[in-house]
Parts: structure tokens; C-alpha cells; sequence
């Protein structure tokens, strides 16, 4: 996993989303789709370094925060601002995707 992406789990997600602009990425070692997710998700984390935190959470690790937010579907990547939730995409995606979300955010 790239440095600049945290690793959360059930007990630090919480106070991990609380503060500024963060997307996590609800995965699992057995997804295909996330494994594929995974060096695009790295890539555009690597290009909004210093303005957003980059999360992931393995939903089979932490199954209470995946349940929490209703994770029916994996990859998803849930958008935080200020510990609410301000966007959701599920699905393999392209970075543009992603990027246009954290710049609706960023604005």
C-alpha cells in the first residue's frame, strides 16, 4: 500500500474522518474489481497529497464500520467532509471519476 494511504479499521475509522476531506476505500483481499481499483485509487492519492486523506478499510477486518455505512457493493469509496458523508462511488472506476468528485469537494 503506498505510504501516503492510512489504514483504518473499526476502531480508529471514526476519529480518522472526523476532520477535513477524506475518501476511504472499502475493499477486500478476494475483489477483483478492488485489487483493479487499487493502483488508481494509489494514483490519485498521489496527486492530491496535502489536500486529502487517503483511507482504506478492508471490510473483512472491520466489519462494523463496513456495516455501518451499509457497504453492499466492493470497491466503494465513501467521500467525507468533516465526518459526513458528501459522496459515494461504488464500482471500479477511472481516476477521472474519483478526481472530479474530490474537486467538487475541494471547491
Amino acid at each position: 500500500m503506498a505510504e501516503n494511504i492510512r489504514h483504518l479499521n473499526d476502531s480508529d475509522f471514526e476519529s480518522a474522518t472526523q476532520k477535513g476531506i477524506t475518501i476511504v476505500d472499502f475493499w477486500a483481499e478476494w475483489c477483483m474489481p478492488c485489487k483493479a481499483l487499487a493502483p488508481v485509487f494509489e494514483q490519485v492519492a498521489g496527486k492530491y497529497a496535502g489536500k486529502v486523506t487517503f483511507a482504506k478499510v478492508n471490510v473483512d477486518e472491520s466489519p462494523n464500520t463496513a456495516s455501518k455505512f451499509r457497504i453492499m457493493s466492493i470497491p466503494t469509496l465513501l467521500l467525507f467532509k468533516d465526518g459526513k458523508i458528501v459522496d459515494q462511488i461504488t464500482g471500479l472506476v477511472p481516476a477521472k471519476k474519483i478526481e472530479m468528485a474530490l474537486d467538487k469537494v475541494l471547491k
